[in-house]
């Protein structure tokens, strides 16, 4: 089994670093990496037995699926920002693997829409879907692209000091369009009246968690546009991630640790200045403490409720909600992806357009068919590397929606020994979905050789968060207006990273550990970083990529 990071030993550890990070998903791992380009020494530490958050992945049966990186915008690009914040915290170690120009595929009950990469592509397709839309389709990707353009301006100030942060941050409704501060459906209706259109333009709502009437224009419109060039996938699978990381890390003197799941952030005068870890007690001591864990953990389990308390973090935490739970399963067939006509395209498969509704019948059901919607990823078809690893084998994982309440029952109890009647829920939730996937691809049920499936339980047993969440808090209109939401919390030397002070996703956990970095180091240090960025390449490199760039 491939596990990344060293299991946490007493004596592998020193007792003080420069910094310790909690949780080694992309944005700690991100935030870990440039503070060690600026020559800190840092200790990530993971509760998990392998490193990488939503990015690790595991094996079982002589199968291997990753568990969130299903695919990436933007890293085939390599001027683009993820991609110079990639190659600078894994020593361009990490490659991608474009997918097809078909990197989406909209099924809306008996009908097919597909998503092609590259604006034109993108638009000339809708057209022919939508022919009387043509103008509203072209509005559309212009504010795709304005977006894209006008969103560092937005989020600028997680990378100010506090108190220059909440005045900018007052500022952002006179300085950005009006369609930062709507619904997608709000937008959209602004468009168009057609609801099979809204449907096919906003059928990638399951990569932020909510319907276009609950979801932040602004964030929808971020993940379209990510994607809108296309996807790729990490050669070697998403687990290439943290193992192109931890090298940087470790060469400034850091660890990675795993096995290493922190009970308590220690504060003493309103000032953070190390960590208890559950097994043993050990205490761990550092300058600076980031948690990249979320902020509901962070500030309802991590921290001394006396803590949270005084400072107002318990009552901020009202003004948020949980992002969604959802049930995946993790399937593998005999054979390859070629003799299986297994395709680098996900499936996105929903019963009619209404996603609105579809959600509310959803959560009023008891949750084990008809789901809203259903997305199907094919792991193994995307990774160029996966038949040398693993030959004649093929992997797909089937994700769909659920709500956490309806497994309330068995909370508390041991993964893999929660009964009979959790299994029976379990195989019902399965086998709809199986069904799914046959209907679409009927050469696969006589193929398969292995199934589990997770539910919200899993993710919480595994990732230590709150209810089985997926995306950490929702990304709603109000959502983006709580000024409290920065990496510089009101405990002195305490900060945040990952999701939840910029967007969900690897692109915004990655981003979120950029901001921080920021965040918490001088002015001088900030300059340093985001030149190492600029200046990943070297100038004949540079001038090659450039080349290829416009060839492209």
């Amino acid at each position: 089994m491939k596990r990344t990071g060293t299991r946490f030993r007493k004596d592998r550890a020193d007792t003080h670093y420069d910094v310790i990070v909690i949780g080694s998903g992309p944005g700690g791992l991100c935030n870990a990496a440039l503070l060690s380009k600026l020559g800190k020494k840092v200790c990530v530490l993971e509760q998990h037995y392998t490193a990488g958050g939503y990015s690790h992945t595991y094996e079982r049966n002589g199968y291997e699926w990753d568990v969130g990186v299903h695919y990436v915008g933007e890293v085939h690009k390599p001027f683009s920002m993820l991609r110079r914040v990639f190659d600078v915290i894994s020593d361009s170690q990490l490659e991608w693997a474009y997918m097809d120009q078909l990197y989406d595929r909209i099924i809306i009950g008996d009908k097919t829409y597909d998503y092609l990469a590259g604006k034109e592509p993108f638009k000339k397709q809708m057209k022919e879907y939508f022919p009387a839309e043509a103008e509203a389709i072209d509005e559309y990707v212009k504010l795709l692209g304005n977006v894209s353009k006008l969103v560092p301006r937005y989020f600028a100030g997680q990378a100010l000091p506090k108190l220059a942060a909440t005045i900018y941050n007052k500022a952002r409704h006179y300085m950005l369009p009006d369609y930062f501060f709507k619904s997608t459906r709000e937008v959209l209706e602004g468009l168009t009246k057609n609801e099979e259109l809204i449907g096919v333009l906003t059928a990638q709502w399951g990569d932020y968690g909510l319907t276009p009437r609950d979801s932040s224009f602004m964030m929808h419109a971020m993940v379209a546009k990510h994607y809108i060039a296309g996807g790729n996938y990490p050669v070697g699978g998403s687990s290439r991630i943290s193992e192109t990381i931890i090298p940087v890390i470790k060469q400034a003197g850091g660890n990675v640790f795993t096995y290493a799941g922190v009970d308590e952030i220690l504060v003493k005068n309103n000032k953070a200045y190390g960590v208890r870890l559950k097994k043993g007690g050990h205490e761990i001591f550092a300058d600076q403490i980031v948690s990249n864990a979320g902020i509901y953990p962070t500030y309802e389990d991590l921290l001394p409720e006396k803590v949270a308390k005084k400072n107002g973090l318990l009552k901020n935490l009202k003004k948020v909600d949980l992002s969604a739970s959802h049930v995946c399963i993790y399937a593998g067939f005999k054979g390859t992806a070629e003799e299986l006509n297994i395709p680098k395209t996900n499936f996105w498969i929903y019963p009619d357009a209404n996603h609105d509704e579809n959600v509310d019948r959803f959560l009023a059901s008891d949750g084990t068919d008809d789901f809203p919607l259903t997305y199907i990823s094919f792991p193994s078809a995307k990774d160029p590397a996966w038949n040398d690893r693993f030959p004649g084998k093929s992997t797909v994982e089937i994700v769909a929606p659920t709500n956490h309440k309806w497994f309330k029952q068995w909370q508390g109890t041991t993964w893999n020994k929660r009964g009979e009647g959790y299994d029976e829920l379990k195989e019902e939730i399965q086998n709809s979905l199986l069904e799914t996937l046959y209907k679409h691809m009927p050469q696969l049920r006589d193929a398969i050789d292995y199934v589990e499936l997770s539910t919200p339980l899993s993710t919480q047993w595994f990732q230590w968060n709150k209810e089985g969440e997926i995306y950490g808090i929702d990304h709603t209109v109000d959502r983006f207006q709580q000024n409290w939401l920065h990496p510089i919390t009101p405990v002195k030397n305490l900060y945040l990273t990952g999701a939840d002070i910029v967007t969900a996703g690897v692109g915004g956990a990655l981003m979120g550990g950029v901001m921080t970095t920021c965040a918490m180091i001088s002015v001088l240090e900030s300059r340093k970083v985001m030149g190492l960025i600029k200046d990943v390449y070297q100038p004949e490199e540079s001038s090659k990529l450039k080349a290829e760039a416009q060839q492209a």
